[in-house]
């Protein structure tokens, strides 16, 4: 008898180590971010996931928009920006319901989860009713990529800088908002506000061709021009290092002849990350 309960002790054991060793990623920060902003939402998700010891020790899920002028997901939903109870009548708040499903990550180290309904939810997380099948894809996406290196950065986080007021003659302010991992930016968000509520963010307007820009600029679409902008602060990590000219535009970055605003607001939010 006391043979049996030793070698279904030792089974045991070896069984959860095998549900521990599913982590082949060695230990760092990872990150991760859907391709897309969502087309009901406006919304596109990020996760970071901490790996120590072959284990994945925290996640941490959050996410950006191309809504105008809005910061990163959880601060949202803090302001009340996100309201899914008052609204959606959900049981929880977005941040409530997110955090249950990372908890239930770290405590399980279940990678491969996949008891998930036909619209993405599933009922074997407690506390969580909102759609996960998009989030596990993004742990997995996260942990196979390569980790985060150390950056310049004393913090990390979301960082968000947006122009004072409206300008005169174009009715526009703009914003940036940056995801910084382990020290590391590894994402800029350029996009801006119409001082018209019935305009929709500039990076959306511009996606949809009603910007006005493609025409007459050489360089195509106000989105496509800020992306070359987004690249070049994440290539350079300090934005303060690129040049830029007395007009606001900028030789040093390749694809872009607009005025180059999203450093200077790069450079702005990221005082907070010294």
């Amino acid at each position: 008898m006391k043979k049996s309960l030793a070698l279904m002790l030792v089974l045991t054991l070896a069984f959860t180590g095998m549900a521990f060793s599913q982590v082949k990623a060695k230990d760092g920060i990872y990150f991760a971010q859907e391709n897309d902003f969502a087309k009901d939402s406006g919304w596109k998700d990020q996760v970071l996931v901490t790996v120590k010891g072959g284990k994945v020790t925290s996640i941490l899920w959050n996410g950006v928009s191309n809504l105008p002028g809005t910061a990163d997901k959880l601060t949202a939903v803090a302001a009340g920006g996100y309201p899914m109870v008052k609204f959606g009548k959900a049981k929880a708040e977005w941040d409530v319901q997110s955090k249950a499903v990372t908890d239930y990550i770290v405590k399980t180290q279940d990678l491969a989860f996949s008891k998930f309904k036909a619209d993405g939810t599933t009922d074997a997380i407690s506390g969580a009713s909102i759609h996960v099948q998009p989030f596990f894809a993004m742990v997995n996406k996260a942990l196979a990529s390569a980790a985060v290196p150390k950056g310049i950065y004393a913090k990390s986080g979301w960082f968000f800088s947006e122009q004072p007021a409206f300008d005169a003659q174009t009715g526009w302010k703009d914003s940036v908002l940056l995801t910084v991992v382990n020290g590391s930016i590894v994402d800029v968000l350029w996009n801006g506000t119409n001082k018209d509520a019935k305009v929709k963010s500039k990076l959306v307007e511009a996606l949809a061709g009603r910007y006005g820009m493609a025409k007459a600029a050489k360089l195509g679409e106000w989105n496509v021009q800020a992306k070359a902008v987004q690249d070049a602060i994440v290539k350079a990590q300090d934005p303060s290092k690129i040049a830029i000219k007395a007009d606001g535009t900028s030789d040093a970055i390749s694809g872009a002849s607009i005025h180059v605003t999203a450093v200077f607001l790069a450079i702005d939010a990221l005082k907070a990350a010294r």
